[in-house]
């Protein structure tokens, strides 16, 4: 840890165990008036073993300073889509790492509560956030880790590309991402592939889409229908140890992941053909009948 202007920080990324985030997120902290502060907490933090460099808090800030600093005079929704892959690439975690809520709740408490209300901020102030989960919680709905996951489940192997157009659409990331068929690699590339070839267009397409597809899910068995290969650990973990040696994440070009084996191309294009029939018939929220077949 270093102090600026009298300020202690983190210099290290360490976990936060989950009930002494609860206590530092107060009603005040959610209302914008106070900020936790890595001082108070640091006594209750707990620091990975190794001393690789990936456990290096400085690459995340600057990359959040940049994130910031970039859509400024955008909405902050518009910084997902740029900031996951980003992040991704810098945080280089196994999944069970990635598993570990207490890493994000280090990274949402101690060390960059301001992302957390500058992204989820609302109201007159734009300081308030309306749930603690933002800073620490559930996977799905924390600041950080939903971005991380994100980029993992929607990578195709080292290509970020995709997973730059899932974060670009919010309800693949409050809802789509949530669904187990996500997990399957051919799954998630045919869904978005259908988002990129404008056979989905809306929010509320995407979501009757992937709805569909995980309501066909129990019968089809995308596995044995569109099978995955087995990726490269190998690959996965000499990318991880190279944390430290390889170029930080670039601003202006989209980083190279881990090469540990693309999504076979034949398997997500049959699950893309198969959930655009499903999609068809699909019901879509506030769309009637005339509507769905103009759109088609």
């Amino acid at each position: 840890m270093r102090a600026t202007d009298g300020e202690i920080v983190a210099t290290r990324i360490g976990m936060l165990p989950a009930v002494v985030a609860a206590r530092a997120i107060t009603p005040r902290v959610l209302e914008g008036y106070e900020t936790p502060s890595f001082a108070t907490l640091r006594e209750n933090v707990e620091y990975p073993e190794d001393d690789s460099p990936r456990w290096d808090a400085e690459p995340i800030r600057e990359l959040l300073t940049e994130a910031r600093r970039r859509f400024a005079d955008g909405s902050p929704t518009l910084s997902d889509a740029w900031l996951a892959p980003r992040l991704h690439y810098t945080m280089r975690l196994t999944r069970a790492e990635a598993s570990d809520t207490r890493v994000w709740n280090f990274v949402g408490v101690c060390l960059d509560p301001d992302f957390v209300r500058w992204r989820w901020g609302r109201g007159g102030t734009g300081r308030e956030v309306a749930q603690a989960a933002r800073f620490a919680g559930r996977w799905d709905l924390q600041c950080f880790s939903r971005l991380w996951w994100a980029a993992e489940l929607f990578r195709d192997g080292s290509n970020y590309r995709p997973a730059e157009l899932a974060c670009a659409n919010q309800d693949i990331l409050n809802t789509t991402m949530r669904l187990e068929m996500t997990q399957h690699r051919p799954t998630a590339q045919a869904l978005l592939r259908l988002l990129h070839r404008g056979a989905v267009r809306t929010g509320r397409d995407v979501n009757a889409a992937a709805a569909a597809a995980n309501a066909a899910g129990a019968t089809l068995v995308f596995e044995a229908l569109a099978p995955d290969e087995p990726q490269d650990a190998d690959a996965l973990r000499e990318w991880i140890e190279a944390a430290g040696e390889d170029p930080l994440a670039q601003f202006e070009t989209l980083p190279s992941g881990p090469n540990d084996g693309s999504v076979p191309h034949a398997a997500a294009e049959v699950l893309t053909a198969r959930f655009g029939e499903l999609f068809v018939d699909a019901p879509v929220r506030g769309k009637t009948d005339r509507e769905g077949e103009a759109g088609r």
